[in-house]
C-alpha cells in the first residue's frame, strides 16, 4: 500500500493497495483526486488493489462522506454483488459424466440458460417473491413503513421488479459452477438489481447535478460527483430507493441461485446418482452501495463502488476474470481501507478495446485448453471478458494481504454469460 498526499493539492490522503504510483493508471488517479479534493471526504480516499477509471468515481474505490451521499460513488448497478454456494460433490462428475446433451456440465448450462433470462431479456410472466409481494403492501399513502416516500414517473414501477427478479443481466454478470483445490463443487452467481437500479442510479443523479447545479456547488459538475445533502428530502429519498435497489438484488441472486441449485442438483441424482447433498456454505454480499457506518470516532456514510465490505471475520466473495480462478475470502477487518477489499481481478482494458484486440477463436481456444463450458448466447462480444481483459487475480490477492485471508480458491468448470 502507498499514499498519495500533496496537501497543496488535494484535502485528504490517497491510500492506494497496489505497490507503488506506477501500477496506477493516469485516469483512475485523476479521479481518485477528485474525491481527495470534495469538501465532505472523510479522513482518506481508499482505493483497492482491482481499482480503474469508472464513472465519476473509480472502480475499487472507498469513499466516506459527511452530510452527503452521492448517486454515482454508488454506481447505475446498485447492489451489484455475489452469491456463493458451497457443496460435497465431487466436481469431476460434471466432466466425467456423460447425459443425451453432452456432458453433465453442458447439460447443466443448457438446462440454466433455460431457466435464467440473460443479457436485456426479462421473464414473460412475473415471478413470485415475497419480498416484492412486502414491498407492494407498503405502498399504501398511510402506512408509516411506506418505502417509497419520494416517487417519480421516471423511478421504477413496482411491477417491473416483478419481470426482472431472477435474472442474470449482461456485461460481466455470470452464473459458474466451480471446483475448489479439494475437487468440491461449489456454484457462484454475480448479478445486480438490473434495470431497475439503473433508473434509480440515473434519477437521483439527475436530480443531484441540478440541485448543485442550482446551490452552486464548489464541486465542478465535470467530476460526475454530485452530491445530495442528507437533510433534503431527495438524499432521503434516494437512500430509501437505493435500499431497496440493494435488496432487489439481494433477492435476485437469491432467486438465481434456487433455480440453478435444483438444476444442478437434479442432474447430479438423475445421471450421477447423487441424492443427499450437503451444502457446507452460503455467501450472497453487495459490492455497490452506501452504508452509514462507524469510523475512526465518526458516523459516516461510505460508498464503495466496486469493492466489497471485509470486516473481521466476514465472508467475502473475489471472482476473478471469466475462466480464472475465484477467492472465498474471510475479512480482516482493517480500518485503513474502511474495513473494504476489491471485488474481483479489475479491468486493465475497456470492454470495446478487448473485442478490438482479442477474437471470438482466441477466446473459445483458451476455454478448450482449460476444458470449460461456456453457455453465452451471443458470442460475437465475448472477447469483452476475456482474462487478458483482467488483471491476474493472484497478483490482486497478494496485494490485500492485510484486508482478507483467503478461505477457498475455485477454478471455473462452466459459466453462463449474459
Amino acid at each position: 500500500m502507498f499514499v498519495i498526499f500533496n496537501p497543496s493539492e488535494q484535502l485528504v490522503p490517497i491510500k492506494v493497495w497496489l505497490p507503488g504510483p506506477e501500477h496506477l493508471d493516469e485516469v483512475c488517479r485523476r479521479q481518485a483526486m477528485n474525491l481527495a479534493n470534495l469538501p465532505f471526504a472523510f479522513r482518506h480516499i481508499a482505493l483497492m488493489p482491482d481499482t480503474h477509471a469508472g464513472y465519476g468515481m473509480p472502480i475499487g474505490g472507498v469513499l466516506a462522506t459527511e452530510d452527503v451521499i452521492i448517486p454515482n460513488a454508488v454506481g447505475v448497478d446498485i447492489g451489484c454483488g455475489m452469491g456463493f454456494i458451497h457443496t460435497d460433490v465431487p466436481a469431476s462428475v460434471l466432466r466425467e459424466v456423460n447425459t443425451p446433451n453432452g456432458s453433465l456440465a453442458q447439460y447443466m448450462v443448457g438446462n440454466i440458460m433455460r431457466e435464467v433470462p440473460q443479457g436485456f431479456n426479462h421473464h414473460k410472466r412475473p415471478q413470485p417473491s415475497k419480498f416484492l409481494d412486502k414491498m407492494v403492501k407498503q405502498q399504501k399513502p398511510n402506512d408509516p413503513k411506506r418505502l417509497f416516500n419520494y416517487g417519480h414517473k421516471k423511478l421504477p414501477e413496482i411491477e417491473e421488479a416483478y419481470y426482472q427478479i431472477g435474472t442474470l443481466g449482461g456485461g460481466n454478470h455470470f452464473i459458474e459452477l466451480q471446483e475448489d483445490e479439494e475437487g468440491l463443487l461449489g456454484i457462484m452467481v454475480h448479478t445486480g438489481s438490473r434495470n431497475i437500479g439503473y433508473k434509480v442510479a440515473s434519477y437521483f443523479n439527475d436530480l443531484a447535478r441540478d440541485m448543485n447545479r442550482k446551490m452552486k456547488s464548489p464541486v465542478p459538475l465535470e467530476h460526475d460527483l454530485a452530491y445530495l445533502p442528507l437533510d433534503t428530502k431527495e438524499a432521503q429519498g434516494y437512500i430509501d430507493w437505493m435500499n431497496f435497489a440493494l435488496e432487489f438484488a439481494r433477492h435476485n441472486r437469491a432467486l438465481i441461485m434456487e433455480r440453478v441449485r435444483r438444476i444442478v442438483f437434479d442432474a447430479l441424482e438423475k445421471f450421477a446418482g447423487i441424492s443427499t447433498i450437503e451444502i457446507n456454505m452460503e455467501v450472497n454480499a453487495h459490492h455497490n452501495y452506501a452504508a452509514l457506518e462507524e469510523h475512526f470516532g465518526g458516523r459516516v456514510w461510505v460508498h464503495r463502488k466496486g469493492a466489497i465490505r471485509a470486516e473481521q471475520g466476514e465472508l467475502g466473495i473475489i471472482p476473478g476474470a471469466m475462466g480464472s480462478y475465484s477467492y472465498i475470502v474471510e475479512g480482516l477487518g482493517n480500518p485503513e481501507s474502511f474495513n473494504t477489499s476489491s471485488h474481483g481481478a479489475g479491468r486493465v482494458m475497456g470492454r470495446r478495446e478487448a473485442v478490438r484486440q482479442f477474437s471470438l477463436e482466441e477466446v473459445m481456444e483458451d476455454f478448450r485448453e482449460k476444458d470449460i463450458v461456456l453457455g453465452k448466447q451471443r458470442k460475437r462480444d465475448t472477447a469483452e471478458e476475456f482474462f487478458k481483459a483482467y488483471k491476474d487475480i493472484d497478483e490482486v490477492m497478494n496485494n490485500q494481504q492485510d484486508l482478507v485471508e483467503p478461505v477457498l480458491k475455485l477454478q471455473t468448470i462452466a459459466v453462463v454469460k449474459g
